[in-house]
């Protein structure tokens, strides 16, 4: 019998806020697979201490770039491209031999997820699953504790490693804003944020749903602070409501 390759997203962090589903495929796991980068334990593994059993085989899959290459550079998606490539090698084996893996993903596995690279290149050769789950940007606005929109208003979701000005163009107009993946590029985001009318209305949300957890109205924000990658920006929107 074929085994099955299971995308599990656990959330923005919370165990508590984990699928049912997520959490049986967990507990019951054989085989463990999960990204990270280099020299990192990995934030998905760490979302799951405690729910992979002790005898479970672990496969870390380790990014062979980050940051060291511009996504602008032709090689990014060469090296990454290759590197998804040799991950399902492994899993499509262990699949083919009768034998069910569980890969872990922050988050939800279809938004935004590298989880995606996987089942692109897997669900053609053996069965692929992927279980959702709630995303980090619904505990960043539940965090601040305000809708992200009412009535008819439209959520932009924009990410922090686009160019200023594509930033920008994508925050003007918008009813209500949600922009992920900040880290290093925290300054740029402000700016635009200024420039787009929107500084004063923004929240900071880091490490959404976690005992870490930050809320901060970005106008009361250090400029210079270096925020987690994961951070996110919320703008809320103001639109029609009873």
């Amino acid at each position: 019998m074929t085994g099955r390759v299971y995308g599990v997203g656990l959330g923005p962090g919370d165990p508590d806020l984990m699928s049912v589903k997520a959490h049986r495929l967990l507990k019951e796991a054989r085989h463990v697979a999960f990204f990270r980068k280099a020299g990192r334990p990995g934030q998905a593994r760490r979302l799951a201490n405690g729910l992979v059993p002790e005898d479970a085989i672990e496969y870390p899959m380790e990014y062979p770039v980050t940051t060291e290459i511009p996504v602008s550079d032709p090689r990014y998606n060469e090296v990454l491209s290759g590197f998804y490539s040799e991950c399902t090698v492994r899993l499509k084996e262990l699949a083919r031999g009768g034998e069910d893996v569980v890969v872990l993903c922050e988050g939800d596995p279809f938004f935004y997820g590298s989880f995606m690279h996987l089942y692109r290149r897997l669900a053609d050769h053996v069965p692929t699953e992927v279980v959702p789950a709630i995303t980090g940007m619904s505990a960043a606005w539940t965090a601040t504790g305000q809708p992200i929109t009412w009535g008819d208003d439209v959520l932009t979701v924009v990410m922090g490693t686009l160019p200023e000005d594509d930033l920008l163009r994508h925050m003007k107009g918008a009813d209500a804003v949600v922009i992920m993946k900040i880290g290093r590029h925290m300054p740029k985001v402000m700016r635009a944020l200024q420039t787009a009318g929107l500084f004063e209305a923004a929240w900071l949300v880091e490490r959404a749903s976690m005992p870490e957890q930050q809320v901060t109205r970005l106008v009361n924000a250090d400029s210079d602070k270096v925020v987690p990658y994961f951070s996110i920006i919320v703008v809320h929107g103001q639109g029609r409501r009873p």
